[in-house]
């Protein structure tokens, strides 16, 4: 009994540790998509056609999310923002947006 725990427990961690692989995958294709789009101007169609694509679609699925037409829009919208993403993800940027949503909610 006590085996097939850690057995179900260990695949578990497998599962998450291959899905946050995914993730970062999906993190470097954005990045790579805001350099597209700093030296060429064209990020958010090469981000949408990856996303679209059979590779990007399966490698999206396995990270966990759903590879829909509204998870496009997102990354599309993401890398428009030109704001790479270890600067988004990090604490001084969550601040800083905290801190102008309150100043626009304060204004209005």
């Amino acid at each position: 009994m006590l085996g097939s725990v850690d057995s179900t427990a260990f695949n578990f961690e497998q599962g998450q540790r291959a899905r946050k692989l995914f993730a970062a995958v999906v993190l470097a294709a954005l990045d790579d998509a805001i350099a597209d789009d700093k030296k060429y101007g064209n990020g958010p169609d090469q981000i949408a056609r990856w996303a679209r694509s059979r590779d990007g679609r399966e490698v999206l699925s396995c990270a966990g999310i759903d590879p829909n037409e509204r998870v496009v829009k997102g990354l599309m919208e993401f890398v428009s923002k030109g704001i790479r993403t270890s600067v988004a993800l990090s604490r001084e940027e969550s601040e800083r947006r905290h801190a102008l949503e309150l100043e626009q909610a304060e204004a209005a």
